[in-house]
C-alpha cells in the first residue's frame, strides 16, 4: 500500500515535526508514506475566503496522485475507531485500493473541486483539530491500524 498525505500548511514548528518525523519513521517497515505540503494562502491577499480555498484545492488536486483512492479529513465525515479504521484499510487492500491520498484541508476548509474529488470522507469526531495536529493524529492512527492489523502489541 502507497499513502500519500496532502496537508495545506507547513509545519513551522519543530516539536510537530518531530512527531511527524517519529511516525513516518515507525511507518516505514509497514507502507510507503510520502506527505505533500501544499502552501496556506492568505484570504486577505487572494481576494477573500472563497478564493483562497481555490488556490489551495488546485494545490491539493495537483498532489493527489491520478489513481489515488482520495479521503478527505472533514468534521462531517464518517467516524471509525482505532479497530475500524484499520479493517477498512484492510478492506480498501482487500478490494485493490493500493494507493491512499488522506486530504487535509487549510484553516478555512477545501473547495468544491476537492470535494468532488474525495472518495470517502473520515473524521475523528466532532472537533476542530488545528491542522498540524491532525496530521500527527493521522499518522499515528495510521500506524495504529497497520499494528492492529498485523497483531502486533501497540494498540490497547
Amino acid at each position: 500500500m502507497r499513502i500519500t498525505i496532502v496537508a495545506v500548511g507547513k509545519l513551522k514548528e519543530k516539536f510537530w515535526t518531530a512527531a511527524c518525523d517519529e511516525y513516518l519513521k515507525r511507518l516505514r517497515p509497514y507502507t510507503k508514506v510520502t506527505v505533500a505540503e501544499i502552501p496556506d494562502v492568505d484570504p486577505a491577499r487572494a481576494g477573500g475566503i472563497e478564493a483562497a480555498r481555490e488556490r489551495e484545492g488546485e494545490g491539493i488536486l495537483a498532489a493527489v496522485p491520478e489513481s489515488a483512492r482520495a479521503i478527505l479529513m472533514a468534521i462531517e465525515g464518517k467516524q471509525r475507531s482505532s479497530v475500524d479504521f484499520s479493517q477498512h484499510l484492510d478492506d480498501l487492500a482487500l478490494c485493490g485500493e493500493s494507493d491512499l491520498a488522506f486530504i487535509i484541508g487549510g484553516s478555512d476548509g477545501v473547495s468544491d473541486a476537492v470535494r468532488a474529488r474525495a472518495d470517502e470522507t473520515f473524521s475523528f469526531g466532532p472537533i476542530t483539530l488545528p491542522h498540524n495536529l491532525a496530521r500527527v493524529v493521522l499518522l499515528e492512527q495510521i500506524y495504529r491500524a497497520f499494528k492492529i492489523s498485523r497483531g502486533e502489541p501497540y494498540h490497547k
